[in-house]
């Protein structure tokens, strides 16, 4: 049986390893044990961000789109009620884009709604 010399794949492994790293600071970008750990931890917040990303998109469109149906006299629960009552399918990013790019259409969008938002118990109570 033949004898195995692993030299080459092992230096193959520890450069991959290592340009993985390169642009750490200091041994983490240098020493092949540092490097491994780092890139180790590093691969992982990614994974993890990678999914966080998406919660934290939702949450930014959100926010915007909540102040701009306040700045139109409505909630933003009451915003969203409204435009399924409607029947208007329009997702959370686009609304946010209409809220941050063309303020007529949402301003458009935030009256239909308006007109289409059930009064609940509270809100009779309220009136009476």
């Amino acid at each position: 049986m033949a004898r195995v010399k692993r030299a080459v794949n092992a230096q193959k492994k520890r450069r991959a390893t290592l340009e993985l790293a390169s642009g750490y600071r200091g041994q983490r970008s240098r020493l092949y044990r540092k490097a491994k750990e780092q890139t180790l931890h590093s691969l992982n917040y990614a994974y993890r961000d990678r999914r966080a990303r998406k919660g934290d998109f939702r949450q930014l469109w959100i926010t915007r789109i909540n102040a701009a149906a306040r700045q139109n006299g409505v909630t933003y629960n009451r915003f969203i009620q409204g435009l399924k009552a409607a029947g208007v399918e329009v997702d959370r990013k686009i609304l946010a884009d209409l809220a941050v790019n063309d303020a007529a259409a949402f301003t458009a969008l935030a009256e239909l709604a308006k007109q289409h938002v059930t009064t609940g118990p509270s809100d009779e109570k309220k009136s009476a």
